[in-house]
């Protein structure tokens, strides 16, 4: 049987086409031979997600990313659709996470398997989930810190405009003029500066002796401390609280007017009768001085006639001569009678 050269080549072309169909969806990730089922699932955003994109499961590829389809119906979610292999066991509480696949922002979905208890038979809803990952936290923190550096060069680059730099400039040579008026003044100052530094040595030297003998004065302190006998210091203490109580009990027997020394304290009447006598000793001497010939009727003229008496030269001479002119009369008395 002979073929005419236009049907080799229709043939040809249509052997071309398939080719090129088998070979797309081979660069697109599809397997042909393989048998899989389409579910469905919704996100917010799928940013960094493609079509041809894996489905895995444990990291394991299971099926790709078939379509994805804005929904502006439902506030422009994009419908993603999902070619899975016919026996994975995809259900009700299955997950599809969308998570990073490396660490230049590219996405993939990975199902979280389960406990099912209704088996999907394609065509069914799952679960979405939005994993953030690494690159999405510092994306979101660096940011804010990313717009902070930019104002803050943006102010830096206002404020060193021409009179800035002219203002920091005029600021570096005032600065190198007291650098160098420091070092003159330094300079001219270095003999005091040296001498300064020998006294704070000296000073040091002197403290160190100090120290020295402040550390002699506590050990012999502790040495003092320790030969104190501590019996002895006990016996004291003991004796003290002894001489304390026999203190208390004296005075609570004079309080309590017991003997006569708590008849003395606490009994007036002493104080009483020692009043009346000084009272009445003040009014006999008052007396005496007013009337003293009501109490002395003599003088010593008129004993022996005063010869003897006035040639006396003291008044112990005189009241020696006194006696015995009494009793020279008193034996002349005795006579008579």
């Amino acid at each position: 049987m002979k073929f005419s050269k236009e049907l080799k080549v229709a043939l040809l072309g249509v052997v071309a086409l398939a080719a090129l169909y088998v070979g797309f969806l081979f660069l697109k990730g599809s397997d042909i031979f393989s048998s899989t089922r389409t579910y469905y699932v919704e996100y917010d955003s799928v940013e960094g997600l493609a079509v041809s994109n894996p489905v895995l499961i444990n990291g394991y590829r299971v099926g790709l990313v078939k379509e994805m389809v804005l929904n502006q119906q439902k506030g422009n979610k994009i419908l993603v659709s999902l070619e899975i292999e016919k026996d994975i066991d995809v259900g009700d509480s299955t997950v599809a996470m969308l998570v990073s696949s490396d660490l230049l922002g590219s996405k993939a979905v990975e199902l979280y398997m389960g406990r099912n208890r209704v088996r999907y038979n394609g065509g069914e809803h799952l679960i979405p989930f939005v994993k953030r990952s690494i690159t999405d936290m510092l994306s979101q923190r660096a940011m804010p810190v990313l717009g902070t550096v930019d104002t803050t060069l943006q102010r830096l680059n206002q404020f060193l405009d021409k009179d800035a730099k002219q203002s920091i400039h005029a600021i570096l040579k005032n600065a190198e003029l007291t650098s160098e008026a420091l070092r003159t003044v330094t300079l001219s100052n270095q003999g005091n500066i040296n001498e300064i530094t020998r006294n704070l040595a000296q000073l040091t030297a002197a403290l160190r002796g100090t120290e020295a003998r402040f550390n002699r004065l506590v050990g012999n302190l502790n040495t003092m401390t320790d030969s104190l006998d501590v019996q002895s210091m006990n016996r004291t203490i003991r004796g003290l609280d002894s001489t304390v109580t026999q203190a208390q009990l004296a005075m609570q027997r004079i309080n309590d007017a017991n003997g006569s020394l708590g008849k003395l304290v606490n009994d007036d009447s002493l104080y009483s009768n020692l009043n009346a006598s000084s009272a009445s000793l003040n009014a006999l001497l008052m007396d005496l001085k007013a009337n003293p010939k009501r109490y002395v009727n003599f003088s010593l003229l008129q004993i022996g006639g005063g010869t003897k008496v006035d040639k006396a030269s003291n008044v112990k001479e005189a009241s020696r001569v006194k006696n015995a002119d009494t009793v020279q009369n008193a034996g002349a008395v005795d006579s008579k009678k």
